[in-house]
């Protein structure tokens, strides 16, 4: 229809600027229920409180409108708004349902996670988010007919909301200065659940970050290792990396549950007190594998610069990483690399491919290497939320499990059930690592080192997963079980080890203790951070 005053004028339904109005402020009502959760509980809704958590919405919103407007143009409007209805809706489930925050490493993580990983996270739940906060909303906003105008118009449009905004944000922070003043400086874990402003911000923060790490150099942390000359004896060390066990559901930390059956009747040295760099394994398996260590760390940082198994390749170690998660997260990029997560490569394989399949042909691979030789087998473990997955039938000890992806449908006790079923095959499958090592006792000095990557949060406080930003995340994401054990032929005395398995460590003390297995002399070595010479 063709306005009389100007025929290149066509009116529509609505105009631009009112539908980023619109989408806004349904962002903030529908999308937004994990973040009103945490700040009920921090502001109740009180007489005193209610003016100020109006004021909040009204900032959120003009916020909102603030970061939509400048991208929302003739030819890219509904684009823009149908695909932040759509991550937002995703966005609202993962939040609204495991207490999750959408940070930078979170994203990461998802970019990183194969397809089946990816299934085992959707549910009818999942589906209804988004077919009722994405796809609805979207089709509304792909059908409105938009006014068109001229540019003129449509620029002074575009600056009269902006405007708008700002000043209304701007009114809004002096008129209750006091309050955001707390809220900014003392609250900041509250704005992680702003949706969709701060998964925007992470992935923005991921985004320069993958850049960076795509563009980077690699440089040589050290030039200088080697194997002492006193070392005659050979290493063969296989080092475990676990998936999202956390060390209170270890009955060697104390748990109630025999979850470590056939451990405990092994020799092992259990580090009590092991703490993870990250919550996240595409952060936890770079860093611990970095010279960085936690304070320092970054993925762009790792990715420039070599890691240990580099300084152990440099000293003639022979290394394989045999991969049953999703893959080495960029530190085997320079290591031999073999994938067990299908058919082709693992022979172990049910409802999904089994750990145990890693040690398939392992034998074969010893026999066939001169020299010293660390072998890197990273896990499945207990990767959630469908811990009924990660292990064979015949391990279900503790019952009824959760039987589902969607922790919703289940009672609290049938989650633990299923996460601890995980943790008894676990203890299988490092009983079958020491096994193998054991039949080499003769011809090396054998050890094996298992670590977790991160713990998950089992419906404590609402929490499910893992993933949260380290510094509000809860130690059951961040304590993991740790456990060394030491060949019969293996030089070192393990009453030394054993009188600090209760000292605090961490990822960070990973690079230096790989290193002191195998006997490397480096300037990057620190002999205060090997647990097993730790002076």
């Amino acid at each position: 229809m063709q306005h009389e005053g100007n025929p290149e004028i066509d009116r529509g339904d609505v105009s631009g600027s009112a539908l980023v109005i619109f989408t806004s402020v349904l962002l903030v009502a529908g999308y937004n229920f994990s973040f009103f959760i945490h700040i009920a509980k921090i502001y109740p809704v009180t007489l005193s409180n209610i003016a100020f958590l109006i004021s909040l919405v009204i900032l959120i919103a003009a916020s909102t409108i603030l970061l939509l407007a400048p991208f929302c143009y003739k030819y890219t409007i509904k684009p823009v708004l149908i695909l932040i209805l759509l991550a937002s809706s995703l966005s609202a489930y993962f939040m609204d349902s495991y207490n999750l925050v959408i940070d930078s490493t979170m994203i990461n993580s998802a970019v990183n996670t194969n397809i089946d990983e990816s299934l085992d996270l959707v549910n009818y739940k999942l589906v209804l988010y988004f077919v009722l906060l994405g796809i609805l909303p979207s089709v509304f906003i792909y059908r409105a007919r938009i006014n068109k105008e001229t540019v003129k118009k449509a620029l002074f449009s575009k600056l009269l909301i902006i405007t708008i905004a700002i000043t209304v944000i701007v009114v809004v922070v002096m008129v209750f200065s006091k309050s955001y003043a707390s809220f900014f400086r003392e609250h900041k874990p509250l704005r992680s659940y702003i949706n969709p402003t701060y998964y925007l911000y992470s992935a923005g923060k991921y985004i320069n970050s993958t850049i960076a790490t795509v563009h980077a150099n690699i440089s040589s942390i050290e030039d200088d290792s080697k194997i002492i000359a006193e070392d005659i004896d050979r290493e063969l060390v296989i080092m475990v990396i676990g998936e999202t066990a956390r060390a209170d559901r270890f009955s060697l930390n104390g748990y109630s549950r025999n979850t470590n059956p056939l451990l405990a009747k092994e020799d092992v040295i259990n580090l009590s007190e092991f703490y993870s760099c990250g919550t996240s394994t595409a952060d936890s398996v770079p860093c611990m594998f970095s010279l960085l260590g936690h304070d320092e760390f970054s993925i762009e940082k790792a990715a420039q610069e070599e890691n240990a198994l580099d300084v152990l390749s440099h000293a003639g170690v022979n290394i394989i990483w045999r991969d049953n998660n999703s893959d080495s997260k960029g530190v085997a990029l320079r290591v031999p690399y073999v994938s067990y997560k299908n058919a082709d490569t693992n022979s172990i394989c049910d409802i999904e491919c089994r750990d145990e399949g890693m040690l398939v042909g392992l034998q074969e691979y010893i026999d066939t290497h001169k020299g010293d030789i660390l072998i890197v087998l990273h896990q499945m473990g207990n990767h959630g939320p469908a811990y009924y997955k990660r292990y064979p039938t015949s391990f279900e000890r503790f019952s009824p499990a959760c039987r589902t992806n969607h922790l919703d449908d289940c009672s609290l006790e049938e989650i633990n059930n299923a996460y601890d079923n995980a943790i008894l095959y676990t203890d299988y499958f490092l009983s079958k690592v020491i096994g193998l090592l054991k039949k080499n006792d003769n011809k090396f000095e054998t050890a094996m080192f298992y670590i977790s990557d991160h713990g998950e949060s089992l419906g404590e406080n609402g929490l499910y997963l893992h993933g949260l930003p380290y510094f509000i995340a809860p130690d059951t994401q961040k304590h993991v079980p740790a456990i060394l054990w030491l060949g019969k032929n293996y030089e070192i005395d393990k009453d030394d080890v054993k009188r600090v398995k209760d000292s605090k460590f961490s990822h960070d003390n990973v690079f230096h203790t790989l290193l002191g297995l195998f006997e490397i002399e480096s300037e990057v070595y620190n002999i205060n951070m090997d647990i097993i010479h730790k002076q």
